[in-house]
């Protein structure tokens, strides 16, 4: 199943790059595991726009040479952690400038790789990846840039220094000096403020000491920084925000800058990390309508636009689908808003090409899991990460109503994906819980939990289901990515409405909405089997036509508007022109 990857080269060398784009996680290329789940793959996707509309950008990551973790399931559904192995000379360019940065009052080096991102018109955009590991730091400190979302607090804070003031120091090194837009794409990177606000004050120092003995915090130009600024935050739920005691902040990250500074800019009691880019940055979003009104309820007083997520086009659109682009919709690739023209492909090709690529999900399936799936069966589709609010185990609600619709209005299959945190215990019991759910349904059911969730087994899966299911408990879903990702091939969805379903739902067109009138988990419930059972598999299986429609308008409707191509230019317009 593996996509073949070819390393782009390098087109243009010296062209001034105008925005600085910074993310903990990046999913520059499938093969490169350098990302967890949607912040990183929504980076990639947003590059890859940014290098087909010629946007003059940089990226800004971290290398982690041992990435986040490979998942293996045993026969209980026990989740053990591997280590992902790689080599970086494989896939990315090595640079010969280094910078240093202060942790914990000691200096670190930290090196520089590039990893360039070919656009539809050639036109490349670089991501740097920065490294710790060399000879010259301390063990601890080599050992900084190995892991995605590992360690203590201490370990996050100084992966975040460098990510953030090494960051904005490699760029300078690098001959980045015209950056006019510094885009923090979640609170991670914020620490880059930090060093903009140092910048400033440094470039005035002279004078300042002409007239006064003492630099203040008034002699901080925050306005020069806040221009330079934009921030997008991704996360409705307050323990999502990083966040560190000052007295690790002062132990680590040493005295930066005054404290009196870091308590106004990032909080009184703790160094908040979304507060310090919302106090340093001129632009705020969230990543959904319904994302931003509810950033606005977490932080009021704080102007939070909106500007919802996208997915780039031409990745997650399968063969079979983009060949069927290619023949009724020429240059889709390039202006993805033509896709509302789905509606002119002929209803049979539209069929073909989900059943060519249903065929690839289940024969994978079959050959990884000793399942007989059946091409022919109902398939629905649920793979994202392992945690409470996302509500793996809703369908199984109410076993006996589901065995009941799969016996009496048409046979069910469903597959699953997902990793759980190597700290959420929760989300590993989850796991163990659905591999019981599975044996539950057994035999009028067939459900099986693929292993080791990346971004190739999301596209398989994505393309090749009938329906996509999304049920997380409102309003933790900052937008969800993967109902865009079916719909560009054709799949429609069954979504609670939250995150991005409140804006790309239209009842029986795109698909449709888990709804509650009493607002209880109960009456939710209800809602989805009354749709499965009256509504989505009846269509289904006895009227093919008007199924392909609601594909054809999942297409046309959602796939020409959620995409990466639109999100970019809603970014140009009103972030980095402002």
């Amino acid at each position: 199943m593996t996509e073949k990857q070819t390393l782009p080269k390098v087109k243009e060398k010296n062209i001034p790059r105008k925005i600085a784009y910074f993310s903990m996680e990046i999913a520059a290329n499938f093969s490169i595991p350098t990302y967890s789940g949607g912040l990183g793959i929504l980076a990639g996707d947003t590059i890859k726009s940014f290098a087909d509309l010629k946007v003059p950008a940089v990226a800004v990551t971290l290398l982690y040479k041992k990435g986040l973790f490979y998942q293996k399931l045993d026969n209980e559904g026990s989740q053990e952690e591997l280590p992902v192995e790689w080599d970086p000379e494989k896939c990315l360019r090595l640079l010969p400038q280094k910078v240093t940065v202060q942790i914990e009052n000691k200096p670190v080096v930290i090196r520089a790789w590039q990893y360039d991102v070919s656009g539809v018109t050639e036109y490349c955009v670089p991501i740097i990846f920065l490294d710790s590991d060399l000879k010259e730091n301390s063990e601890y400190h080599r050992g900084l840039t190995d892991h995605l979302y590992g360690g203590d607090e201490r370990y996050r804070l100084a992966q975040e220094i460098i990510l953030g003031i090494g960051g904005v120091r490699m760029l300078n090194e690098l001959g980045y000096p015209d950056i006019k837009k510094y885009h923090m794409n979640e609170g991670h990177s914020s620490l880059l403020t930090l060093e903009l606000l140092k910048n400033t004050r440094d470039q005035n120092e002279q004078e300042i000491r002409k007239e006064k003995d003492q630099i203040t915090d008034y002699d901080y130009d925050y306005d020069a920084v806040r221009n330079l600024c934009v921030f997008t935050t991704h996360t409705p739920v307050a323990a999502g925000h990083d966040s560190f005691p000052y007295d690790l902040v002062e132990d680590v990250l040493g005295d930066f800058v005054p404290l009196n500074v870091l308590k106004m800019c990032a909080g009184e009691n703790r160094l908040n990390m979304t507060l310090l880019a919302l106090n340093l940055s001129k632009y705020t979003n969230g990543v959904a309508k319904k994302h931003g009104e509810v950033s606005r309820k977490m932080f009021p007083g704080y102007t939070i636009g909106a500007i919802t997520n996208g997915v780039h086009s031409h990745t997650w659109t399968s063969e079979s689908f983009r060949k069927l682009y290619d023949q009724h919709i020429p240059g889709w690739e390039k202006d993805n808003f033509i896709l509302r023209h789905a509606s002119r492909i002929p209803k049979h090709e539209i069929w073909e090409a989900h059943i060519e690529a249903k065929k690839k999900l289940i024969d994978y399936v079959n050959e990884n899991n000793g399942t007989k799936f059946d091409p022919g069966v109902f398939t629905i589709g649920f793979a994202r990460r392992v945690t409470g609010y996302k509500r793996f185990d809703f369908i199984f609600s109410d076993i006996y109503r589901l065995l009941n619709i799969a016996r009496n209005v048409g046979k069910i299959q469903i597959v699953f994906a997902g990793k759980a945190h190597f700290r959420d215990g929760h989300g590993r019991d989850m796991i163990k819980k659905m591999f019981d759910h599975f044996q539950q349904v057994k035999p009028n059911i067939k459900a099986v939990f693929l292993e080791n969730y990346d971004a190739e087994l999301g596209k398989l899966l994505t393309s090749g289901v009938d329906l996509w299911l999304n049920t997380p408990q409102k309003p933790n879903e900052a937008s969800g990515t993967s109902g865009m990702k079916a719909a560009h091939n054709g799949v429609p969805s069954l979504s609670t409405l939250d995150g991005w379903w409140i804006e790309g739902f239209i009842d029986g067109v795109t698909g449709w909405a888990i709804e509650s009138d009493a607002g209880t988990i109960q009456d939710e419930a209800l809602d989805m089997y009354n749709k499965l059972e009256y509504i989505i598999i009846p269509m289904f299986y006895k009227d093919r036509e008007k199924w392909i429609n609601i594909m054809q308008q999942s297409i046309s409707v959602n796939a020409s508007y959620f995409n990466t191509q639109r999100m970019v230019q809603e970014y140009i317009l009103d972030a980095y022109f402002c």
